[in-house]
């Protein structure tokens, strides 16, 4: 097959060169192909500034030419000839062209062209034709950033000759032939640039070989698999950009000492491992960009002797460990080490040698102490972000003397204070953020106006109350595009809102506002919001009852917590997020609400709403990622919720009046990885099917009419490879459960290492942090049902209680180390417990209530060093209750119902008062009993004979 496509790609190649006009011997021929070049252009778009180079590209009378029109366009501007007169080179770059070039354009008869750059124009409408391939002498081909669409034609391959190619910043795609295709005959490149074409390729070996390269720029390229280290060490490479590819991974090789790179950025990429400690290596680097990325370990201590860099990123990292000073980096105009998980305690004071510092970021680098008082010597600042650390204290006034910033981040410290009119000598300024600190008093608006520059203003999480007074006007206030006022004690709508006319994202949450949205918001902002965030307010709807929302690019809407009344309103066709939980709204889903295509989140959850959900809902599901409908009243049969090529990743319909079966439309939903359908009246089995979902990390059944075995969950090798939570509780599940059950749930049988996170996901969202979706439940752990409004990633847990389960607990519960939650209880379960349990050091909670388990509290679960809750009552176990460690906190009401119990904490003294914590030896099977009711306690035997033979027990047991 592959050389049958070869084979097409060779003939259309050659029927190519064939329309190729054989080499022109006139030059007044190949000036005349110039002209009418021209003429296909000149009615597009004019502007005198671009075209200028046309200005000259006039026709004038000529004796010896057969039309009489002629010009010598060697003269032409933005045209090179040889000095036999062919036109070789054609430079039009930045001249405001547009129009279309395609097979027909006499451009192509310039077939001794070396050079052609159309770069930084507008052929919107203009593929790149096949017809390319007429240049086989071409050594430089430029159509960056022109418009060109479409993909990649085959024949750019066979300009063997090329030297420079770059076709960078346009909507162009690779065909399915490769990266490795396209590049494999152009051994001479020296300037390799496809930034922001869609490649979906790996990065070819053999580029390691092309020694002349000097500049490869492939970023935002969809790049995949292993960037080939060699590449490093290509003698003339001084420019290495490949950022923006997150699937392109890789690691540093060790730089040798004669490497040229100035330039190297692999931001958002998934490369890993260390930074060598030849890096000293790279002494002409100017730019290293690392950030978003994976890399590991120490900052090496060779670092500082880049002593040439003015920009270095290591930005949200895994990086560890101090930081060196790099006071010798004296060049620095950019430092960004943010978002990573160096040590507290460490000293920045080196930073105040870097006297051309423009930009600073220290996010989340573990700095305690006061705001950094050395950066007052640093007045050629202009951006710092110092978010998310331990900083203290009020803003020294020293800091007043960075007049250049133009934008300042220090939310989510700990400064304190009141908001003085000191911010007014940043004239600059364009962007502040204060959110989340200390600061309190009241502030208005007022402490502001002096700063005309200001676009993003943020107050929000302090302990502040913002006054609105109405004294001011369009030629007082600043132009502000982010206002972010959240816990500010807000009464109303602040009255300046009314002048802002150019709003794009409001934040007012967790305020007390009350009453209806006034209409004047509207009217000011209804073309400029993006984002309103009303959240946890006590608004009770809109001016006059409005069914829609009509502000006409808003793409998120968040009212969850508030009083809305009355039917939902339909949001605008730009909505991405739509929020409006927890109110009293009433009434079905509107139909309309499913033309809203570019919907990704619809949560409706804690209304009053009812009837069926509308079957168009199937509609959203090529952008639909969030639809929660929970705790409402809406009935009836389960919809159709996807078809192949669904994005829905999280379904809550918990709490509804649901009937029927489960949709089997759900197994199309690939990337499902949250589902409950808790609370309703589904009447169906165990839905198996499920198990093939590959994202599927939570499953809430509880509390329905589902009903039969689940023998099959043994049978399916693929069941639940990714499933961390389950509740089937109260439902009418019966019969065993094979030993063999839970074998493939392979994403419990490990304990989770690592900084804990919540479940969920992000919503990205313009000029404004992602959305942020945390997944949400209710569950019943350690004998208590709660809402979990997080769910954290280390968290594994198993309902199954309240059904019909019988016979022996599965052996393979043994295997799941991560669990936390087990819960068995109000079922028939037989046989003992399971001494292997005792192997899941993480559980927290184990519930066998209400069972028929029998024999001895095995005592390897003395092993369970973190268990808070153990419920056995009601069972028909025996025995002493083991002493020590967890057991010593555990009260009567863990032990009830167990008539043959004995022990601490019970009442009822056992026939034997002393107490052994010792372990016994392990045996195979894990249902035989711990001590056989025909074999003599051994530690009865140990008493009678003598001390001398219970030391010998006991070392005899332990070197065993």
């Amino acid at each position: 097959m592959a050389s049958i496509i070869l084979q097409t790609i060779s003939l259309a190649y050659l029927l190519a060169i064939l329309t190729c006009t054989a080499s022109l011997s006139s030059h007044d021929e190949e000036c005349l192909a110039l002209f009418e070049f021209k003429q296909t252009i000149l009615h597009q778009n004019y502007d005198v500034g671009g075209f200028q180079k046309l200005d000259s590209w006039r026709k004038i009378k000529s004796n010896t030419s057969d039309n009489g029109l002629v010009s010598d366009c060697c003269l032409f501007e933005g045209v090179v000839c040889s000095n036999k007169g062919h036109v070789i080179g054609l430079d039009l770059s930045g001249s405001s062209l547009s129009g279309l070039i395609n097979s027909t354009s006499t451009l192509f008869k310039l077939v001794h062209l070396q050079m052609l750059n159309l770069s930084m124009n507008n052929f919107v409408d203009s593929q790149i034709p096949s017809d390319i391939a007429c240049f086989k002498e071409l050594r430089s081909l430029d159509l960056s950033n022109s418009g060109f669409y479409g993909q990649i034609p085959n024949e750019i391959s066979h300009l063997k000759q090329l030297s420079w190619l770059d076709l960078s910043g346009n909507p162009l795609k690779l065909q399915s032939y490769g990266l490795e295709y396209l590049l494999k005959n152009m051994t001479r490149l020296e300037t390799l640039h496809l930034s922001g074409v869609e490649l979906n390729s790996s990065v070819p070996h053999f580029l390691s070989n092309f020694s002349s390269l000097r500049s490869i720029k492939l970023a935002g390229c969809q790049l995949q698999d292993e960037f080939p280290p060699a590449i490093f060490h290509l003698p003339m490479l001084k420019y290495l950009s490949m950022g923006y590819n997150s699937n392109l991974t890789g690691s540093f090789p060790e730089f040798h000492n004669n490497t040229l790179l100035e330039y190297l950025d692999l931001f958002s990429t998934s490369f890993t491992g260390i930074l060598p400690e030849s890096m000293s290596n790279l002494n002409h680097l100017e730019v290293l960009s690392l950030g978003s990325c994976y890399f590991s370990g120490s900052i090496p201590g060779s670092l500082p002797n880049l002593t040439q860099l003015i920009y270095l990123s290591l930005w949200k990292n895994e990086f560890s460990g101090l930081v060196p000073s790099l006071a010798s980096l004296s060049e620095l105009t950019v430092l960004a080490f943010g978002y990573n998980s160096f040590e507290m305690g460490r000293v920045y004071d080196w930073i105040n040698k870097l006297t051309k510092l423009t930009a600073l970021s220290l996010d989340f680098m573990n700095i305690h102490g006061e705001i950094l008082p050395y950066l007052a010597n640093l007045t050629k600042l202009s951006y710092v972000s110092m978010e998310r650390n331990f900083i203290f204290g009020r803003i020294p006034s020293l800091f007043m003397n960075l007049t250049q910033l133009t934008r300042l981040e220090l939310q989510s410290n700990l400064l304190q204070g009141q908001i003085s009119s000191s911010f007014l000598n940043f004239k600059s300024l364009n962007y502040l953020s204060i959110d989340n600190n200390n600061f309190s008093g009241t502030v208005g608006l007022d402490s502001f106006l002096g700063l005309n520059k200001l676009k993003v203003l943020g107050l929000g999480g302090n302990r502040l109350s913002f006054v609105s007074t109405t004294n001011y006007t369009n030629e007082t206030l600043p132009e502000l595009k982010f206002l972010g006022l959240s816990y500010c004690n807000l009464k109303q709508f602040p009255a300046f809102l009314r002048f802002q006319m150019k709003i794009a994202v409001l934040i007012l949450s967790d305020n007390e506002i009350e009453g209806l949205v006034p209409n004047w918001i509207w009217n000011n902002s209804q073309e400029t919001l993006r984002v309103i965030d009303l959240r946890r307010n006590f608004i009770t709807g809109f001016h006059e009852h409005p069914s829609f929302l009509p502000w006409i690019r808003l793409k998120a809407f968040d009212a969850a917590y508030n009083k809305l009344q009355g039917p939902l309103p339909i949001p605008p066709l730009t909505m991405v997020v739509y929020d409006v939980s927890n109110n009293n709204l009433t009434g079905e889903i509107p139909t309309l609400i499913c033309e809203v295509k570019s919907l990704q989140l619809l949560d409706l959850s804690s209304n009053k709403m009812s009837g069926t959900l509308p079957p168009c809902l199937r509609n959203l599901q090529n952008s639909l990622l969030v639809l929660d409908l929970k705790r409402n009243n809406f009935y009836g049969p389960m919809m159709n919720m996807c078809t192949l090529g669904s994005l829905l990743k999280t379904i809550d319909l918990s709490d509804n009046g649901f009937t029927g079966q489960v949709s089997k439309s759900l197994a199309n939903c690939s990337y499902l990885e949250f589902l409950s359908l808790a609370d309703n009246s589904f009447e169906d089995v165990f839905p198996l099917w499920l198990g093939t979902l590959p994202k599927l990390q939570v499953l809430i059944l509880r509390s329905n009419k589902f009903y039969g075995s689940i023998q099959g969950l043994s049978t399916i090798s693929s069941q639940f490879l990714k499933l961390r939570i389950i509740d089937i509780s109260n439902n009418d599940f019966r019969g065993q459960l094979p030993h063999k059950s839970f074998q493939t749930w392979n994403a419990m049988k490990s304990v989770y290492v690592g900084e804990s996170s919540a479940m969920g996901f992000q919503i990205p969202l313009d000029m404004v942090r992602p959305f942020q979706f945390p997944y949400s439940m209710t569950l019943t752990n350690k004998g208590v049902k709660r809402e979990y409004y997080e769910i954290l990633n280390i968290f594994v847990a198993i309902d199954l209680s309240c059904n019909n389960f019988e016979g022996q607990i599965p052996q393979s519960l043994q295997d799941l180390r991560g669990l936390e939650s087990l819960n068995l209880s109000n079922n028939h379960f037989t046989g003992h417990i399971l001494p292997s349990l005792g192997n899941l050091k993480n559980l927290e909670s184990l519930d066998l209530f209400q069972n028929k388990l029998s024999g001895k509290i095995p005592q390897q679960l003395l092993q369970l060093g973190f268990l808070a809750i153990l419920n056995v009552s009601f069972n028909h176990l025996d025995g002493r209750i083991p002493q020590g460690k967890q057991f010593d906190t555990f009260e009567n009401n863990s032990y009830i119902g167990n008539p043959g119990l004995c022990g601490k904490p019970l009442s009822k003294e056992c026939e034997n008062s002393k107490v052994s914590t010792m372990l016994p030896p392990a045996r195979n099977n894990d249902y035989e009993s711990l001590m056989p009711s025909d074999i003599t306690d051994w530690m009865v035997i140990s008493i009678g004979v003598g001390s001398g033979l219970l030391i010998g027990i006991v070392i005899g047991s332990n070197l065993g």
